[in-house]
């Protein structure tokens, strides 16, 4: 999911920029041109740092700007296949509910919520199942399974990514824990009705 990587590149810094401190210049032109951008074999290039100009930029016929090379660090976030996540859902709409995962959202489609069927309320931001009774809501911590990603190099909003909850351990925290609480209430229960029989006995 994150990673830090080094990054080999060109930038272009503008003439009206030559007069000033290179290495700072450099460093805001990297920082522009790389910070929020996707690549789809790096993912979300989230922060970038360490940044270093490499030998002396090149500056060609026609155009008043310098390349220069440089090399950084960038810490990317890249959403893989079949990998398990934690989120906060932000939003509840008519198919699903979308879910900040890190540096991008993404969608758990009303079909991939739980085993049960579902009413959406997109008026009270709620997902209910109508058995169970579960509820999926605006705020909700969860785990679950990335299915589909398709990444968007021109603009990260547009970039999709697919979440299913319809499977063991996955689902709202309140969800995957509920079991053991209730595991948890049945010995505090049975460790109670120890103790009064020993009392009894004495």
């Amino acid at each position: 999911m994150y990673t830090m990587i080094r990054i080999r590149d060109t930038v272009r810094i503008p003439p009206e920029m030559f007069g000033e401190d290179l290495n700072k210049v450099v460093e805001e032109t990297v920082q522009k041109t790389f910070e929020g951008t996707v690549r789809k074999d790096r993912g979300v290039i989230v922060a970038v740092g360490n940044i270093n100009p490499i030998g002396d930029g090149i500056v060609i016929h026609g155009d008043g700007g310098m390349y220069q090379k440089v090399e950084f660090e960038a810490l990317t976030f890249k959403p893989l296949l079949q990998e398990i996540v934690d989120g906060i859902v932000c939003e509840v709409v008519e198919f699903g509910a979308f879910c900040h995962i890190g540096a991008l959202d993404a969608l758990i489609h009303m079909s991939q919520i739980m085993n049960d069927y579902v009413e959406v309320d997109v008026e009270n931001e709620r997902i209910v199942g109508r058995e169970k009774k579960k509820v999926l809501k605006t705020g909700d911590s969860i785990r679950a399974r990335i299915v589909a990603v398709s990444l968007n190099e021109l603009s990260a909003r547009e970039s999709k990514i697919g979440l299913t909850m319809r499977q063991p351990a996955l689902g709202v925290h309140e969800w995957i824990y509920e079991p053991e609480k209730k595991e948890e209430e049945k010995e505090k229960k049975r460790d109670k009705k120890k103790e009064k029989k020993k009392k009894g006995r004495k």
